[in-house]
């Protein structure tokens, strides 16, 4: 699905990813912690294309087209699909209008798709105008809905949302990996699994966990990626231990020159 080639990246001249190599397969699941600032994202921001993140050596993989430098429409198309952090505010643009334009002229039932995420009484206004956190990230996951990418990214899916919204967002991120509603047989849910879709998750609490089966995780550090190991290993250790000890493998210069090896 996805391969990331020696991927260095800087922004406003400065560099912030050193070396990045990932590959992503069709259907799986990768989990990305790191300390704020280490350059997660980055990361994704550079896979979406957005300007300002100058790719200055390396390679982006998607489904076998090299889309380095293509612009943003283009792999979305192609079928990357975003949930951001903090998405901008987009005044005399009704929410509905953009959910409708994610779906490309795809037949769909935009109010029964919202009411799945509780949003169907948000349809009539801007896009994020005086939302809360958790509405935000309601609205994220309806344009997600409504897009069906094959390769889903997702900004700290936790940030700014509390228990009861934790809830629904857990929930709809897990049945648009799956490709299936929450409660389905196990069959059902293994034959989603097979539809292909992939997921690149950045989390600082480990949350998302509760309700996402996560395949790989790796720490970011400095730019660099080390310590692969199953995620819920990685946030156990991060919790007990904090990053420094868990990264107390990395040893060099004050950019990091990263030794990857297993968490101890």
């Amino acid at each position: 699905m996805l391969e990331i080639r020696d991927l260095h990246v800087s922004v406003q001249g400065t560099p912030v990813l050193r070396g990045i190599n990932l590959t992503i397969e069709a259907g799986e699941t990768f989990i990305l912690f790191g300390p704020n600032g280490s350059g997660k994202t980055t990361l994704l921001m550079t896979l979406m294309g957005f300007s300002g993140y100058e790719v200055t050596r390396g390679s982006i993989i998607f489904k076998g087209n090299d889309i380095t430098h293509a612009p943003m429409w283009e792999r979305a198309r192609l079928g990357i699909g975003m949930s951001f952090q903090r998405p901008p505010t987009i005044h005399g643009l009704p929410t509905g209008k953009m959910v409708e334009l994610c779906g490309r002229g795809r037949e769909m039932d935009i109010q029964a798709m919202a009411r799945k995420v509780h949003f169907d009484t948000f349809l009539d206004r801007d896009v994020n105008a005086g939302f809360s956190g958790g509405e935000i990230k309601r609205s994220e996951l309806l344009q997600l809905m409504a897009q069906q990418p094959s390769l889903l990214l997702f900004d700290e899916p936790e940030s700014g949302v509390d228990l009861e919204n934790m809830a629904l967002v857990g929930h709809t991120v897990r049945e648009l990996l799956d490709g299936m509603p929450e409660g389905c047989s196990a069959t059902l849910r293994e034959r989603a699994r097979k539809r292909s879709t992939s997921g690149l998750i950045i989390t600082h609490t480990g949350h998302i966990l509760q309700y996402v089966t996560a395949d790989r995780g790796q720490v970011m550090y400095h730019g660099r990626l080390c310590c692969e190991d199953k995620p819920r290993r990685i946030l156990d250790h991060i919790a007990n231990h904090g990053y420094q000890e868990c990264l107390r493998c990395l040893a060099g210069d004050s950019y990091g020159k990263i030794v990857e090896a297993p968490l101890a």
